[in-house]
């Protein structure tokens, strides 16, 4: 009985092959039993996009001028939404009243972006990504970010202070790689913001706190977290699991071992690790990779053991190496060791943490 019901519920249901070209997912695809009363993801008769490589790129760039969004009927996109040239919005997205979309933006299924947030042209909001938040306030993205997987960017703060009605900002630069699971926080006041620099890589379930300053060219690895008022300056790179206190700074090329918890700044070119993370040598491999001479590497190995390896720690403070390191005619002259001379000084300065605990015995 039940192959016999089968058998006329296959009858009266039309076959229809339909090929489908999907531009977020990148490849054709048939489907020989669509149903017509439910809508199709992605017709060729829509859809302006597709890889280089996809069978029906040709087809789609032919029908690119007549049509240059593809914005999926199960889309809810408010009518004050203003949308560029060439975006494509997959199936169940919301694009609230406030938002502006850039050229070329790819929002995938289950995408969402709300309140008065811009994004920037050729971003791509992967699947359950959500941008923006109904808050007074503004969220920016710059060019050619990535945003992954249920990442949540732009949303409230969770410091308790913040006062609702106060605006509260972020800002994110270009060529970004949020990946899966992050949550970027805006400010928790209006006098200040979260911002974001260029050319970041931060990885899956990482968090940035409310009034973040993040400069450019860093990696996070997972699990990176930042309390509120961190400023990572560039080139830094953290392994996973670390935790950074609030308002803590992490210098220029510097690297963060796994499973640290920095309470205190991390000065710029040097290396730290540790349940409560402690100076250990500078960050060799670090600097060889971007570029810094023989020389240069060479000198700042001397002054780090001159300040941080004295032969008795005794004999003079921590202030007198400093000052002997500067005025060393040699080292003076190196532009690396003055700037991380500097970064020493500015980590004692009023309303700063200091710099990690040092070891005498540790170094490069």
């Amino acid at each position: 009985m039940a192959a016999a019901t089968n058998s006329i519920l296959l009858k009266l249901k039309p076959k229809i092959k339909i090929k489908i070209c999907n531009p977020l997912f990148g490849y054709p695809r048939s489907n020989s039993s669509a149903s017509p009363s439910i809508p199709h993801l992605f017709s060729t008769t829509t859809l302006p996009y597709a890889d280089a490589d996809s069978d029906c790129s040709s087809e789609i760039k032919a029908t690119a001028d007549a049509n240059p969004n593809f914005i999926h009927p199960s889309t809810d996109v408010h009518p004050n939404a203003i949308i560029g040239h060439g975006v494509s919005v997959g199936p169940f997205c919301t694009i609230g009243s406030s938002v502006k979309l850039g050229n070329g933006c790819r929002l995938y299924p289950g995408s969402h972006v709300f309140g008065n947030t811009e994004i920037g042209d050729h971003c791509l909001l992967m699947p359950g990504a959500v941008v923006g938040d109904h808050l007074p306030g503004r969220t920016v993205l710059g060019c050619n970010n990535v945003i992954g997987h249920h990442a949540v960017i732009g949303v409230k703060c969770q410091d308790l202070k913040y006062k609702p009605g106060d605006e509260c900002f972020l800002h994110i630069g270009d060529n970004n790689e949020i990946r899966e699971h992050t949550s970027i926080h805006r400010s928790s006041k209006s006098s200040d913001k979260t911002v974001i620099g260029d050319n970041n890589l931060i990885m899956g379930s990482c968090h940035i706190a409310h009034d973040c300053n993040i400069g450019n060219n860093n990696i996070f690895a997972n699990n990176t977290l930042l309390a509120g008022h961190v400023v990572v300056e560039d080139y830094t790179h953290t392994a996973g699991a670390i935790v950074v206190h609030q308002f803590c700074h992490i210098g220029s090329f510097s690297f963060v071992g796994g499973g640290s918890v920095v309470s205190q700044d991390v000065p710029k070119y040097t290396m730290v690790v540790g349940e409560r993370a402690e100076l250990r040598g500078l960050n060799l491999e670090g600097l060889r990779r971007n570029g810094f001479t023989a020389t240069e590497i060479k000198s700042l190995r001397t002054a780090y053991r001159n300040i941080f390896m004295p032969v008795d720690s005794n004999s003079t403070s921590f202030e007198e190496r400093i000052t002997k390191v500067e005025e060393d005619k040699e080292l003076g002259k190196i532009t690396a060791v003055c700037t991380m001379i500097q970064s020493l000084r500015d980590s004692f300065a009023q309303n700063r943490r200091g710099i990690c605990k040092f070891r005498y015995f540790s170094g490069s």
